[in-house]
């Protein structure tokens, strides 16, 4: 199953001309400066606006079809819809908000419950609160429940955390990651914040003046060295791992992904549960040939895949595959010279259990 969108709208002074496809259930996550369009796609998705043209289906489910005349009406597309203002009824206790959601489903279509909405995103003990005395995190986390509950094909966040300090923020992301392994929902998510792109996105869709500047899995998406996104500061590959194992005696973890390991510093999570990292491009060590004892924990035997040069920073980003996963690693010109490192050439790739960030788990 897939969420497949294309749309052409033209505004006055902008042009909207959008295309991608993504496994479902999952998060696709669209991220670009403002003015990209992607609150115009979000608003075509929920059928608020009407393209020009367009063709959007989610899981086998067709939304509209300019050229067969179908454009199916925002009250029957069955989306939840979150903005970066929570839109909560003041006069009613967080309870009558998230009832009034359960309200809105359509008939037979009842799966989310409302005690494991409020058990995935904690709000057992605001049930009887009003808006007003609620936290800008704790508001946006009734809206995503309401919306929820109004048991949605496909649930749409559009910049759900924009309002939100960096408090608030590190508050309610690690509920937004539980309610991704709770349902298998369908979500397309807004942002222009990279932190809630790392830690959310399992397809990431690049948009820049109405464009598509790239798409694809965030692992990809993620080690790509000839993308603007990895020109960031924080940029850094994020891999998909599970737990292997702990070795209590070093205080470390092992997790796993393909053949390959990676220690990082022990973690409180069972064998077998799935782990995201990100790994910075900037704590990435690179050498043609294995090296003696170091205190580095992580070691890898890797390939090149491709160099990009950075001209404005005179630095260059290396991409390597190791067991299938890219890294990507910022090195100087210098290093690529003296190490000959170029497509195909074998490398080791080194980086410190340290410097390795959990994301989500």
């Amino acid at each position: 199953m897939s969420f497949s969108l294309a749309l052409r709208h033209r505004f006055p002074g902008f042009a909207l001309d959008i295309a991608f496809t993504a496994p479902t259930p999952g998060v696709v996550v669209l991220f670009g400066p403002s003015g990209a369009g992607k609150s115009s796609v979000v608003a075509a998705v929920a059928g608020l606006l009407r393209p020009d043209a367009a063709r959007i289906e989610v899981a086998g489910r067709l939304l509209a079809d300019s050229a067969a005349g179908l454009h199916v009406p925002a009250e029957r597309r069955r989306v939840g819809l979150v903005f970066q203002d929570a839109r909560l009824f003041p006069h009613l206790a967080v309870s009558g908000n998230l009832r009034y959601g359960l309200r809105r489903a359509a008939p037979g279509a009842r799966i989310i419950g409302f005690d494991e909405v409020v058990d995935v995103l904690g709000l057992g003990g605001l049930l009887a609160r009003r808006p007003a005395s609620l936290s800008g995190g704790e508001r946006q986390r009734v809206a995503i429940g309401r919306a929820l509950l109004a048991q949605p094909a496909l649930l749409l966040l559009d910049e759900p955390l924009a309002s939100l300090d960096a408090a608030r923020k590190d508050e309610i992301l690690p509920y937004l990651a539980r309610l991704k392994a709770a349902w298998a929902l369908p979500v397309l998510y807004v942002t222009h914040a990279a932190d809630e792109v790392v830690q959310l996105a399992d397809t990431l869709v690049l948009l820049e003046g109405g464009r598509v500047v790239a798409a694809g899995p965030l692992g990809e998406m993620s080690a790509r060295g000839d993308l603007a996104w990895a020109a960031r500061d924080d940029a850094g590959a994020v891999i998909a791992t599970h737990v292997a194992g702990h070795d209590p005696a070093r205080q470390l973890s092992t997790l796993a992904f393909g053949a390959a390991a990676i220690r990082v510093p022990q973690l409180a999570m069972a064998p077998g549960h799935a782990v995201r990292l990100r790994i910075p491009a900037r704590d990435v060590i690179l050498a043609r040939d294995m090296p003696g004892p170091v205190s580095v924990q992580n070691v890898l035997p890797a390939r090149v895949r491709a160099v990009t040069i950075d001209t404005g920073r005179h630095t260059a980003l290396v991409e390597v595959l190791a067991e299938g996963q890219a890294i990507l690693a910022r090195v100087t010109p210098d290093a690529v010279a003296r190490l000959d490192l170029v497509p195909g050439a074998p490398v080791v790739v080194m980086f410190k259990s340290t410097a390795i960030e959990v994301l989500v788990a």
